[in-house]
């Protein structure tokens, strides 16, 4: 499947604040947050995360940032389907299911 047009949602069981230009995300267990399992992401992640939204595909998350962050659709492109690839191995995303 070409990578440019899968969509991700976040996890519903995450919790996230945005503290001094940085999202916080605490994935919930057993209705109660995981400490221990805490991610940071600062200002790009942090876009990135806003974009997440089942709709967008990664394709479009990354002709946003190229345009807001001034770097190639390709740097872009690559760096976007490894972010996602991570959120997605810790839980935090998942694909998104068309409907």
């Amino acid at each position: 499947m070409d990578v440019s047009v899968q969509k991700f949602v976040k996890d519903t069981q995450v919790v996230t604040r945005s503290v001094a230009g940085e999202t916080i995300i605490v994935p919930i267990a057993s209705g109660v947050g995981d400490l221990d399992s805490i991610y940071t992401l600062n200002e790009v992640g942090t876009s990135i995360w806003r974009l997440v939204d089942g709709h967008r595909s990664t394709g479009e998350i990354a002709e946003s940032i190229a345009t807001e962050y001034e770097v190639t659709r390709e740097e872009a492109d690559r760096d976007i389907a490894a972010f996602l690839g991570e959120l997605r191995d810790a839980g935090l995303v998942k694909y998104a299911v068309e409907g």
